[in-house]
């Protein structure tokens, strides 16, 4: 681990001067020409990232967004638009929200693209926490969207929205079960299929092949002994059967590419980061995200695979520069502070005391801002106290212009970067002696 591996994840905001305009531009995510200008836009801090020897770039996956806030409903579509474009740099989702997808789908989609890219992709997976679109997509699967509930006691500031009877408690408990166990299915799903050459799974929600009982018994090539010669071993059986499928094509990267698992403070996410070897992506401050990684270790533990402090993890962070600290804050009002208020407060994902959205973002820990130095000191004295291998620079774009965000990634990797290298530097010769 002798390098930071830094990432941008574009937020993909559909930009206002202020709540007035956004109110008359409603609704404002299908404005055509907005997203138009915004997707096209985004190919600059892409291009940008790639140059200047960012790690990744990726997107999220929201949909519904007719408030403009997170329009994304196409990750995979422009993970491949990306990979043409650029040279060196990882393109990802961060990430899929597994629990709504048919994960033999997401498995070839990501497998392709890892082609295309020609080994230069990651994948990112989440379980899915807004309950507008989670629900209508996942509903075939019986997915209800999960504000976890023991996430609250390793990220003290999520607020647990609707916590305040215990018949919603209960309601809670039981969508975050049926979420995490529909997601954890899927993704066993979608690892067979990137790495076996041909597998069978039976659960409560999926029969691979169906049925699952008696197999595919009139599949044509098989009754002609084509499946048999020249398909995967173990896809029929002695009677003609289809037992197993074979999932084409496997992907470039062996065993599969990267796999990043985002988390707000739920441990058993983070447990299942371990089993697999994903990488946790932590979304909540330092003092919840160091309990968590001792989880994540500790369960790798168990599974056979050794971590250090701070390896095969990722932190994730928002940072504005300016010339002075007010300046800085001057950025987070025009860029950051509307989604703040509008969507991560509304959502009672952050909490916010006497309505100081400010206040609660800048407490948050999420945010660091201020002189480039300022910033730098910040992050070092949180790399010493925990050398990430990763950190996912979260950006607010389009509402934050192109040209701000291609400044601030080009400061970070010339001015801040070198300092944190050093700091892993150091925290890995210390943890050898």
């Amino acid at each position: 681990m002798p390098e930071l591996k830094p990432m941008t994840i574009i937020y993909p905001v559909m930009p206002a001067k202020d709540e007035e305009e956004r109110a008359a531009l409603r609704p404002i995510g299908r404005n055509r020409d907005i997203y138009h200008n915004a997707i096209h836009g985004a190919t600059e801090i892409v291009q940008a990232a790639d140059a200047m020897g960012i790690w990744g770039v990726g997107t999220i996956e929201h949909h519904f967004w007719s408030e403009g806030y997170e329009v994304a409903p196409a990750p995979g579509a422009i993970q491949a638009y990306w990979a043409a474009l650029t040279k060196t740099i990882n393109i990802g989702v961060l990430g899929y929200v597994m629990a709504t997808h048919n994960p033999v789908r997401v498995a070839e989609e990501t497998a392709v693209i890892n082609h295309l890219a020609r080994g230069r992709s990651f994948v990112g997976l989440a379980r899915g926490y807004q309950s507008r679109w989670t629900n209508v997509l996942g509903q075939h699967f019986g997915t209800k969207a999960t504000k976890s509930p023991s996430a609250a006691i390793y990220n003290p500031a999520t607020q647990g929205a609707g916590f305040s009877t215990a018949t919603q408690v209960e309601k809670d408990l039981q969508d975050d079960k049926a979420n995490r166990e529909i997601f954890e299915d899927h993704v066993e799903i979608m690892l067979k299929a990137w790495t076996q050459e041909s597998f069978d799974h039976n659960t409560k929600r999926w029969q691979i092949p169906y049925p699952y009982e008696t197999g595919v018994t009139d599949w044509p090539l098989a009754r002609a002994g084509v499946t048999q010669k020249f398909g995967a071993p173990g896809e029929v059986d002695a009677n003609g059967a289809t037992r197993k499928v074979s999932v084409a094509p496997a992907p470039y990267t062996l065993p599969h590419p990267p796999v990043f698992l985002s988390g707000s403070g739920s441990p058993e996410t983070i447990q299942f980061a371990g089993k697999h070897g994903f990488i946790p992506t932590y979304f909540c401050n330092l003092q919840s995200a160091l309990p968590l990684a001792d989880i994540f270790r500790k369960s790798a533990a168990q599974h056979g695979r050794s971590f250090g402090l701070g390896q095969n993890q990722c932190v994730v962070r928002w940072i504005e520069i300016g010339k002075t600290k007010e300046d800085a804050l001057d950025r987070i009002m025009k860029y950051d502070l509307d989604i703040w208020k509008n969507f991560y407060a509304a959502m009672g994902r952050r909490k916010v005391d006497n309505d100081d959205y400010l206040g609660s973002l800048v407490n948050s820990g999420l945010f660091l801002f201020g002189t480039v130095e300022e910033v730098r000191a910040q992050l070092v004295d949180q790399w010493r106290q925990f050398p990430a291998e990763y950190i996912t620079l979260i950006n607010h774009y389009a509402q934050t212009p192109a040209d701000v965000v291609i400044e601030t990634l080009d400061t970070f990797q010339r001015h801040i970067k070198p300092a944190l290298d050093e700091t892993i530097h150091n925290a890995n010769r210390a943890a050898a002696e």
